[in-house]
């Protein structure tokens, strides 16, 4: 999340900013979705105590498995998820090829299946699942050997043959460098990010 934090500081440097960040329960992705949704709902109890006006929920994993039911308890609240920057690499790449690197849960969410199917008619797109690069990330390992022995069986078969890759994880934007190093500067790298802040 915090990669979404400095896209929303830096868009509203005057906005007051309080951030929760679960790093007793961290990463969400490899749990169960029913889990998440009882981590995050726990998690904005807390923050709706300290008179919160709005609520941005900064994981891809945390807005699949519980972005509907937040909006429904809480109608009176603005509540912003993000999702994968899908639309925006279709936009950049008509008829391209782009991949999506996510967590387990984010991966086989209903919410990435339905984003997908709205721009499958624009561009190839090429699911990713990432298991435990968020884990790695969460260490301070996100640009470390171990990243790289991760991330390369996955990736290298793709390199050349990808426009884009969409990061479906808030902590990937971190593995940035190791994802570059891989395939190659020539692709570019999209993360939900920024699209979040400026919905907010």
């Amino acid at each position: 999340g915090i990669s979404v934090l400095r896209q929303l500081v830096k868009l509203m440097p005057g906005e007051r900013f309080l951030y929760f960040g679960d790093s007793a329960n961290a990463p969400y992705g490899t749990k169960q979705p029913e889990e998440v949704r009882a981590l995050t709902l726990a998690a904005v109890e807390k923050l709706l105590a300290e008179g919160i006006k709005a609520l941005v929920i900064a994981c891809n994993t945390a807005t699949a498995a519980a972005v509907e039911t937040l909006r429904t308890q809480y109608p009176h609240i603005i509540i912003v998820g993000i999702e994968p920057a899908v639309k925006q690499a279709t936009d950049h790449f008509p008829g391209g090829t782009v991949g999506v690197m996510a967590t387990p849960l984010t991966a086989e969410s209903q919410r990435l299946r339905l984003l997908e199917a709205r721009f499958r008619e624009r561009c190839a797109i090429i699911d990713l699942p990432t298991p435990g690069l968020a884990e790695l990330v969460e260490g301070g390992q996100a640009d470390s050997p171990q990243c790289e022995a991760l991330l390369r069986p996955l990736l290298e078969p793709w390199k050349g043959k990808l426009d884009a890759v969409v990061l479906g994880c808030t902590h990937y934007p971190f593995a940035a460098a190791v994802i570059r190093r891989i395939l190659g500067d020539s692709v570019e790298l999209l993360d939900g990010g920024a699209g979040t802040a400026r919905e907010t």
